[in-house]
């Protein structure tokens, strides 16, 4: 059996990583200062540049990465030994799509996380209250769903997250797990989600469904290869466009597929449980 893999204390690699960063950002300074001082060469300040914006875009745009912080991609063993795969939903809640996701998923006597984003939970906090009610989990997809949110400061991440998680809070909810607006993380996201007892989850497999438009294309990118403890990601929000959400359509789909492999969706099991198998899982593994 292959040794499995390493894993990186989370508590310390990201804040190296941070450090690494900041150092990298003040020797950058300093270069365009030489640069303005006719000291150094524009061209060899613009590749020193390009070096840093280089290795930080390289671990913002690798969702799945875990060099960032922790970062959970798939369940934990004793979840995919029963068959589970976590079906997540992102960028609602959606006065129009949301209620019927909610409608499929109990037809089938499936389970689901929502990842909410703060500001619509706050214009439809029923929403989130029959999410709820029905048997599934909210979590937290931040306040704003900004363009920008790899990017921001520790203190405008720090606000943004514990805004969302507020509202969310005021809805009945209890959110355990973050999801970064399109998964790019910054490397100061981590000691902001540990500070709020959150923990980023990424995915195995994505649909595109707010990009794609064909539902057999979305369908076979979600199930090509599909195993027990994947975690997939779908939208419960149509935005501005006029047509029917795509998922409406993929989703029945899916969930026939899982019946037929004798799969089953279900929610993100909580952190403290998640975790523990994991530890378990690795003891079992080094017995």
């Amino acid at each position: 059996m292959s040794k499995p893999p390493a894993t990186i204390p989370s508590d310390r690699f990201p804040m190296r990583l941070v450090a690494a960063h900041r150092v990298t950002l003040a020797i950058q300074v300093c270069a365009w200062g030489a640069v303005l001082l006719h000291e150094l060469h524009w061209q060899d300040g613009l590749l020193l540049l390009g070096f840093n914006l280089a290795g930080l875009f390289a671990l913002v745009l690798c969702p799945r990465c875990r060099l960032l912080g922790p970062n959970l991609v798939r369940l934990a063993e004793g979840d995919a030994a029963s068959g589970a795969v976590a079906l997540t939903f992102d960028d609602g809640p959606d006065p129009t799509v949301t209620p019927q996701v909610l409608d499929i998923l109990d037809r089938y006597g499936a389970r689901a996380s929502f990842f909410c984003i703060g500001e619509r939970a706050a214009r439809h906090p029923e929403l989130i209250r029959e999410i709820l009610h029905r048997g599934h989990t909210v979590e937290n997809h931040s306040q704003r769903h900004a363009v920008g949110f790899a990017a921001f400061s520790s203190r405008a991440l720090q606000a943004d997250v514990l805004a969302a998680q507020q509202v969310l809070q005021t809805t009945g909810a209890t959110p355990r797990y973050f999801r970064a607006p399109m998964g790019f993380r910054s490397p100061l996201l981590a000691e902001v989600l540990r500070r709020a007892d959150l923990t980023h989850v990424a995915w195995t497999r994505r649909g595109y469904d707010r990009v794609l438009r064909d539902p057999l294309r979305i369908y076979a990118a979600l199930t090509q290869g599909l195993a027990p403890g994947d975690i997939l990601l779908l939208h419960d929000y149509a935005g501005l466009d006029s047509r029917p959400a795509t998922v409406l359509e993929v989703l029945p789909r899916l969930l026939d597929y899982l019946s037929q492999q004798e799969l089953h969706a279900v929610a993100l099991p909580p952190p403290h449980i998640q975790h523990a198998a994991e530890a378990s899982g690795t003891a079992a593994l080094r017995s």
